[in-house]
């Protein structure tokens, strides 16, 4: 991936960044006050943390932009691609259900802050992303890539 700014293209998946750090009080603030300081939205966030250290796992309104910051941040960090699905809360068995059907296991999900359109945006790691989006779609569901939550 390039470490340029440019527009997230309609084809993109959606990056999520897992930030490693040390389980300090104020470090969660430092990371975020970076990015909003930068213009960087984070739209989803969830945070797994032990006696010593952290994983700071977030979707950003620019990930190019946040690359950046991480990398001049001295911010430890990986990046893969998150399954972002729309869903109401009465879709949520449903969803389930069309990714039991593919015999897939889902590593972890999380929720976006924003609402598009009245619909939650659930994030998913799966143990294979295309297969669960594959399944998502043949069950009618919206899945999303980058430039759909990007602003």
């Amino acid at each position: 991936m390039t470490t340029e700014t440019t527009k997230a293209r309609p084809s993109e998946r959606v990056i999520q960044f897992s930030v490693f750090t040390p389980n300090r009080l104020g470090r969660l603030h430092d990371l975020i006050r970076s990015l909003g300081k930068r213009g960087v939205h984070v739209l989803a966030l969830m945070v797994l943390d032990t006696t010593d250290s952290a994983i700071i796992r977030l979707v950003v309104y620019d990930p190019d932009k946040a690359r950046e910051l991480l990398v001049k941040e001295s911010f430890p960090f990986t990046e893969s691609y998150l399954v972002a699905v729309e869903v109401t809360s009465a879709e949520m068995g449903r969803l389930m259900s069309a990714l039991l059907e593919a015999e897939l296991n889902i590593n972890y999900l999380y929720c976006f802050v924003p609402h598009l359109q009245g619909k939650s945006v659930i994030g998913l790691s799966m143990e294979d992303n295309e297969i669960a989006e594959q399944a998502l779609r043949r069950h009618q569901f919206r899945v999303l890539r980058q430039a759909d939550i990007s602003r």
